[in-house]
């Protein structure tokens, strides 16, 4: 079946975004796990009574409990705006993705995908 070149602009379109979606879906996934870790970081800080610690490159030093709570908060924030914005990318693409997708179903549908469209 001859499909016209518009048609092959609008799958070569959409084969981009479905490379956009997974490259967004990796980070998603990367800052969801990054989120839990703090998340979870935050949970035994609540819990603890003694000394606290926070690892700085490749060692630990002590440090106020005060203080890493309020990074941890601070990285949490931050996580979870990153994680919003990739959430609209992420939706924006798709929206785009299946506003294309039909027409390219229903240019194929035409003339059996010609190149009199």
């Amino acid at each position: 079946m001859q499909i016209s070149k518009e048609t092959e602009e609008k799958i070569g379109q959409l084969q981009l975004m479905e490379q956009n979606l997974q490259n967004i879906l990796i980070q998603k996934q990367a800052f969801q796990t990054q989120l839990f870790e703090v998340e979870n970081a935050l949970k035994e800080l609540e819990k603890t009574k003694e000394e606290t610690y926070k690892i700085v490159g490749p060692i630990m030093v002590a440090t106020n409990k005060k203080e890493l709570k309020d990074d941890l908060q601070s990285k949490k924030e931050v996580i979870e705006l990153r994680i919003k914005n990739l959430e609209k990318q992420e939706k924006k693409i798709k929206e785009e993705a299946t506003q294309i997708q039909g027409e390219v179903m229903k240019k194929l549908k035409q003339k059996g995908g010609g190149s009199n469209d």
